[in-house]
């Protein structure tokens, strides 16, 4: 009981020094900094929090600003008494808004002025500084109206144009703090045949872990000893629980159903699934999409802008129109104030981080922004058939055999020989083999996996071949014995392994891999929205085309070798297309890197996950078109924010130069622009918050 008073002394101390810190690290923050940390989760939580702190306090400081500033007394025709002068009242009120909740804002120009570089940090410190600065000058040293009120408006308003952004940015990093919780804090490890609990944390490559029923799984491993099943969807997305058996591999978070078993850890920590599902999400969130960078490189104009708005303003009115200085000098800080583009600041941002926000909660996992902006370009589709459309998992339908064999020698030559390759059809046969009881021989010798076609073997002193047609016809082997049946096998849309022993055909094994429930209409609804599907794979031209011709496919390459499926999607480029190759295996890695975008159905290995951009974890086709869908309302998004917050900006510096003052008499005070300009920097917010209102229209189930 002491021990455990101790542990949670020990971790309270840990977080109230971790909450001191990040409270001390701030208000030192940029803009940047402020980025990055949200895509931690419990950086993300506190950072929300900050901000919303900033806000509320900054409001409560600006709205006595509000009561004692024009825009109230004039519009309600109501002057408060004052207990110290007017302008020394605001200079108290606004300055702690200025330097103390708005810390972040000159802080951050100061931070990306010694990088020599202009950023949305500078433009909003600009326009504060501005005001602020100017306002304090007149109250010193001439006296008469002030801009108090614009500094802590802008203040305000972009605080709240921030939290919204963060709100939005929260979500996802909530999903990551669930996805983390999946981990259980400690693991039972078995050390010198004795059971110890231990952190998770702790765990090593190597360590033996004892699952019990109703235990999630710590750590990665593969099962050494039992049989269970576990639910794997909080990881996957596949709801029904998967049977484990020796040799099957375990992932860390999902949660063991029924029996006990032992597992070897093989990815421990960073190296877990869950981590790498984890880290594809926090990446995402970190990078610029295409268009931000464009962003980005306006505001460097848009500060000189901004400021020579504000000095082309000044100039003509003081000195060309001869007006007054106070008079001058409000219609410049109007124009400095409203060429603040936060909204330009937050247009992609805010948008990227719903996006993949979505995404990773329906199990589509995005690699960065720019991929999300680009996966609404893709034109063509170029689908591997086995583990994509297919389940992936082929049972053994049909043996034939010759006179001189039966069915059980056919399984357990083929069996024995394909017990060395990791291809689905090896698993078919040895599953299919055992299923008989039958036998399958140790002694296998001169194993050679011939890539695309099949393998060869000597099994108990026999030369054994076991592959394709044309495996066959290439080794000159006769197959006229069993050439009615393959025909009938291959119109019937199945796989076939054809055994040859010492030169001579000896039998066939046919196998059917059940088409995915969703393909069909998944392609269907491809093909609607204009996309060119086509299906690759390395099965016999009948089989390919009787799936395809099931599915509705009208492009079917077949008999294609694992190294040129790259080739293909090759050939739809050189069409002009932006195309997608959809593939889950080692083989697919080299045609996932070829493919403008390459995505990796999740059930698949860890080549082809590393190598591709986008990442489908329920292995569900029909997640292709939500990953489409969900790019194009993301871009839609993104090209609403950047033309609102870029024409917006662009239209209002003039009339808050003043160029509708001399015939209509219209003109922007300082705090008015601020009030604009900072809605405009809520609507954007807003705008992509709205995304998440567009889930139920945007994901098919």
């Amino acid at each position: 009981m002491d021990c455990h008073n101790h542990e949670e002394t020990q971790h309270s101390d840990h977080s109230h020094s971790t909450h001191h810190e990040m409270n001390h690290d701030m208000s030192k923050m940029s803009h940047h900094d402020h980025e990055k940390a949200m895509t931690d989760p419990k950086m993300a939580a506190f950072m929300e929090k900050d901000m919303r702190d900033r806000f509320l306090w900054s409001l409560l400081f600006t709205i006595p600003i509000i009561l004692y500033s024009p825009i109230f007394t004039n519009f309600f025709k109501i002057n408060l008494p004052t207990p110290i002068p007017h302008n020394w009242l605001m200079f108290l009120l606004t300055t702690p808004v200025v330097f103390k909740f708005g810390s972040i804002f000159p802080i951050g120009a100061y931070q990306a002025l010694k990088k020599k570089t202009l950023d949305m940090m500078v433009l909003i410190a600009v326009g504060v500084l501005a005001a602020y600065i100017f306002s304090v000058a007149i109250t010193i040293f001439i006296g008469g109206e002030t801009f108090f009120e614009a500094a802590a408006m802008l203040v305000t308003f972009v605080l709240f144009g921030h939290w919204m952004e963060m709100k939005s940015r929260k979500g996802t990093s909530d999903a990551l703090r669930a996805l983390f919780d999946l981990v259980p804090p400690q693991a039972r490890i078995i050390r010198d045949g004795k059971e110890f609990l231990v952190p998770t944390a702790e765990v090593k490559v190597g360590d033996i872990i004892l699952l019990k029923p109703g235990d999630k799984v710590p750590v990665d491993g593969v099962i050494i000893e039992g049989e269970t099943a576990i639910d794997e969807s909080l990881v996957t997305g596949e709801s029904i629980p998967v049977s484990k058996k020796l040799g099957d591999r375990v992932i860390g978070g999902s949660i063991n159903q029924s029996g006990s078993v032992k597992f070897k850890a093989t990815n421990v920590g960073s190296d877990t699934a869950l981590a790498h599902i984890v880290k594809l999400v926090e990446t995402a969130q970190n990078s610029k999409a295409p268009g931000q960078r464009i962003a980005d490189k306006a505001a460097q104009y848009l500060v000189v802008l901004a400021v020579g708005a504000g000095i082309i303003t000044f100039t003509y009115w003081y000195f060309i129109a001869g007006q007054g200085l106070l008079f001058a000098l409000t219609f410049a800080i109007s124009a400095v104030v409203i060429a603040c583009p936060d909204a330009l600041g937050l247009a992609t941002p805010t948008a990227v981080a719903v996006g993949t926000g979505l995404g990773a909660k329906h199990n589509i996992l995005i690699k960065n922004a720019a991929t999300l902006e680009q996966t609404s370009k893709i034109q063509a589709v170029v689908l591997d058939k086995t583990g994509t459309l297919t389940e992936g998992k082929p049972k053994i339908t049909d043996v034939i055999t010759t006179d001189d064999y039966d069915e059980d020698d056919v399984l357990r030559f083929a069996a024995a020989a394909e017990a060395k390759s990791g291809h689905p059809l090896s698993k078919a046969v040895i599953e299919e083999a055992e299923k008989r009881k039958i036998q399958i021989t140790e002694n296998v010798e001169k194993f050679n996996n011939i890539s695309g076609h099949g393998v060869e073997a000597v099994v108990e002193g026999k030369s054994i071949l076991v592959g394709t047609v044309k495996l066959m016809k290439d080794r000159n082997i006769d197959i006229s014995p069993v050439q009615k049946q393959i025909d009938k096998l291959f119109d019937e849309g199945k796989t076939l392994m054809i055994l040859a022993i010492n030169g001579k055909v000896a039998g066939v094994a046919a196998a059917k891999d059940e088409i995915k429930k969703s393909a069909k209409n998944a392609i269907s609804r491809m093909k609607n929205m204009g996309l060119v599907v086509a299906m690759i794979t390395g099965d016999n031209k009948k089989t390919a085309d009787s799936i395809s011709h099931e599915l509705g496919i009208d492009r079917v390459f077949s008999e294609v070798l694992p190294e040129d499926k790259a080739t293909y999607v090759k050939k739809f480029q050189e069409e002009g297309k932006f195309v997608a190759m959809v593939g889950d295996g080692v083989n697919d890695a080299p045609a996932l890197a070829q493919a403008n975008i390459g995505i990796a159905i999740g059930a698949g290995t860890d080549v082809a996950i590393e190598t591709a951009d986008v990442v489908l974890m329920k292995s569900d086709p029909m997640d292709i078109l939500n990953a489409i869908r969900l790019s194009k309302a993301t871009v839609t998004k993104m090209k609403q924010n950047l033309v609102w917050a870029s024409v917006y900006n662009v239209m209002a510096i003039p009339v808050a130069a003043g160029v509708l003052y001399t015939r209509f008499g219209i003109t922007l005070r300082p705090e008015i622009s601020a009030l604009l300009m900072s809605a405009s920097s809520i609507i954007v917010a807003v705008n992509a918050v709205l995304l998440k209102r567009s889930e139920r229209n945007l994901i098919v189930e």
